[in-house]
């Protein structure tokens, strides 16, 4: 049986998730911007939390990790090389690294860009990719720390997890995110459909996440950065895809 995923609200524009298995109870919950409406998922399924695993240092990420911890007993898990910025973990982890929580097993995946120590978590049996503030449906994180290259590598590693993979990013960015998009991709179908379903769930007040590692694929500017026809888009072509990229970025950091 495949585990659910719970959508956790947070903040103004955020997401933590909740990995329950209902046969077992055992559940996992990914970073943690605040306590309080994740602390109510969780009273909701009995009140058990048995790991936390972080993304990465910004506070919008971990600001409620000790509350959760302190209330839930939950064990800390996040990232060696990021130790010094995390609050303090019961496991650190590290790139390639497997582990299990309960009945949930996960592959650590590093992925500096964003914060030189981001990680994110690929849950194989459960098809998902927890990826925090590096894929984001449509658009990537923001070079805070790290190269365009650094970004542009680590975006190479999640695009070649299986096509199946639910994406579960940190932010509700998406409907910004193809705003850009549009404009450096605009005879893009696939593109233009996502955007309409994009809108809609919006109005909605729904997420727009999870969303597909297929779809990402085929709509989002940042993982096409390889295709020439989007390096001609942009005056690039016959330019490596790294350059590519770190255009797309410029842009992005500029658009309104």
């Amino acid at each position: 049986m495949v585990p659910k995923i719970d959508v956790i609200a947070c903040l103004s524009d955020n997401y933590a998730y909740l990995l329950h298995d209902e046969e077992t109870g055992a559940a996992v919950v990914f970073d943690a911007p605040e306590a309080a409406p994740i602390l109510a998922a969780v009273e909701e399924l009995g009140g058990r939390l048995d790991a936390l695993l972080l993304t990465h240092h910004h506070g919008d990420h971990i600001e409620g990790a000790a509350k959760l911890v302190e209330r839930t007993g939950a064990k800390l898990i996040g990232a060696a090389a990021d130790a010094h910025r995390l609050p303090p973990l019961d496991q650190a982890v590290a790139d390639g690294e497997t582990f299990s929580v309960g009945p949930f097993g996960f592959r650590v995946i590093a992925t500096p860009g964003h914060t030189r120590g981001h990680i994110v978590y690929h849950a194989p049996a459960a098809r998902a990719l927890f990826s925090g503030d590096t894929l984001f449906s449509l658009g990537c994180g923001r070079l805070f720390e790290g190269s365009a290259a650094d970004m542009w590598d680590s975006l190479l590693r999640l695009a070649a997890l299986p096509p199946e993979t639910a994406v579960y990013p940190g932010h509700e960015y998406t409907a910004s995110n193809g705003r850009f998009a549009l404009t450096v991709d605009p005879d893009n179908a696939v593109l233009t459909e996502r955007v309409a379903e994009v809108e809609a769930l919006r109005a909605a007040a729904r997420p727009t996440v999870p969303v597909t590692l297929k779809r990402e694929l085929l709509t989002n500017p940042f993982l096409r950065a390889g295709d020439p026809r989007l390096a001609e888009r942009l005056g690039l072509s016959g330019r490596p895809a790294v350059e590519v990229f770190a255009e797309l970025r410029r842009r992005k950091d500029t658009f309104r």
